[in-house]
């Protein structure tokens, strides 16, 4: 036994290396969970504050799927923790399905791979992310878990295990929307700055976890300090894989920013305001996104489901495409 606090010493250094660099740390991912489910309002998914603890202390668990010595696992999840816009410029519009844009995505790399054989590289699903589509997967999941706790409800049965369901799947969707409005997660320079370098921005992977592990944890964020910037609930309307594609964009455009203010020194002072005002404004864009969500899903489970005829898998339906087996939303 007397070895087990090594290993997990060494757990943790491999975990700090820049090629083990995952998501917002467990600070910034906890404040997300909670602040969004603080801010749910009477006629939402209140049950969901019940399982906060659980649901916090358990949001980066996805982050937990994407070891080397499982690879099966990794292969699958790795994708869905970024979306590197600039690898599908050429794809518009965006596929509303996971498997067509993978194979638009190989499409484009067999078309390209003999004349821009480094741009071929990384066009593919593992450098250019999926995350939309885990999240839209996620948030389809909560539909059908919050009906079955409207029908235990109505029936009179026990609600408990559908609750429990919800909040694993709050868990998956809190994750990758909070990893979605971290700049970082959005762009190719998402561990250093690549291609041409006019401005001089740091090439150094540890960008990634020094700005969203290392200064989050050093400036103490907690939930508190997000609360009055997320402001009243929205998308109650609209199509929500187009509100999560804007999502994105917008975290995206602010990719450079943080490039900006790790030039200036580093991520050296905590109390550094700009930076400091940067990560409020994107914790508070993530918890806001992500408690519309759970209220539009509450809302969507309300509605039985519409029967959709012909199904989505089959032939005759106008949209089946062939190359995926299934129609897309």
């Amino acid at each position: 036994m007397r070895f087990l606090p090594l290993a997990v010493a060494a757990a943790s250094v491999l975990l700090l290396r820049p090629e083990c660099a995952l998501a917002w740390g467990q600070t910034a991912h906890a404040v997300i969970d909670r602040a969004a489910i603080a801010a749910i309002p009477d006629d939402g998914p209140v049950f969901l504050r019940d399982q906060v603890d659980y649901i916090a202390a358990s949001a980066t668990l996805p982050d937990t799927w994407r070891g080397d010595a499982e690879n099966f696992s990794k292969m699958e999840e790795d994708p869905n923790h970024g979306w590197f816009r600039e690898q599908f410029r050429f794809l518009k519009p965006i596929p509303r399905s996971r498997y067509e844009f993978i194979i638009a995505l190989f499409k484009h790399h067999e078309a390209i791979k003999a004349s821009d054989p480094e741009t071929a590289a990384r066009t593919n699903v593992r450098w250019t992310g999926t995350l939309p589509y885990a999240a839209m997967e996620a948030y389809d999941r909560l539909i059908v878990c919050m009906r079955q706790i409207r029908k235990a409800r109505a029936e009179g049965g026990d609600a408990s295990v559908p609750e429990r369901h919800c909040a694993f799947q709050t868990i998956r969707l809190g994750h990758y929307i909070g990893d979605g409005a971290q700049p970082l997660h959005d762009s190719v320079n998402s561990d250093g700055w690549r291609g041409d370098n006019p401005n001089g921005y740091t090439r150094d992977r540890t960008i990634h976890g020094r700005f969203e592990s290392a200064f989050v944890d050093g400036m103490k964020l907690t939930a508190a300090d997000i609360q009055p910037r997320i402001g009243a609930p929205g998308h109650r309307s609209g199509d929500m894989f187009d509100a999560v594609l804007a999502f994105l964009d917008e975290a995206g455009d602010r990719m450079e920013t943080v490039y900006m203010l790790e030039k200036r020194d580093g991520f050296a002072r905590f109390d550094d305001k700009d930076v400091r005002a940067l990560i409020h404004e994107r914790t508070a864009a993530g918890a806001a996104m992500l408690r519309d969500m759970l209220c539009r899903a509450w809302a969507e489970s309300a509605t039985p489901p519409a029967k959709i005829v012909p199904s989505p898998i089959d032939f005759a339906n106008p949209r089946f495409n062939p190359e995926t087996g299934s129609a897309p939303d």
